[in-house]
């Protein structure tokens, strides 16, 4: 018989059940498409659009593409008023933030 997760959580002590809560939650916070991310931070594709200086179907597109630049990637993190940083992760060592590589460059506007 398959057992729902719903109810095995609905049974537990309010304690346990906040606590996977919580770590449910960061797992989940710590993978977002950039569509996810946009909605988190309450913001329309077109308000991002604005700060990018390109069209609501351009963020539309940029939303589902699988493979972007990395300084696509920092501007559109920028545009929703966050930053970028770049982490390896390797099996025997603390995780290494790389630099260089999402760093903003100086801009003339």
């Amino acid at each position: 018989m398959a057992v729902n997760v719903d109810d095995v959580i609905e049974k537990l002590d309010p304690a346990l059940r906040r606590e996977v809560e919580e770590m449910a939650a960061e797992i989940i916070a710590e993978e977002m498409t950039l569509r996810e991310l946009r909605k988190a931070q309450q913001l329309t594709q077109a308000s991002v659009a604005r700060e990018l200086g390109i069209s609501q179907d351009g963020v539309s597109r940029l939303e589902q593409r699988s493979d972007l630049l990395l300084s696509t990637l920092r501007r559109t993190v920028e545009a929703m008023g966050g930053s970028l940083a770049l982490i390896a992760r390797f099996p025997d060592r603390p995780p290494i933030e790389l630099s260089g590589f999402a760093e903003s460059e100086v801009r003339d506007r």
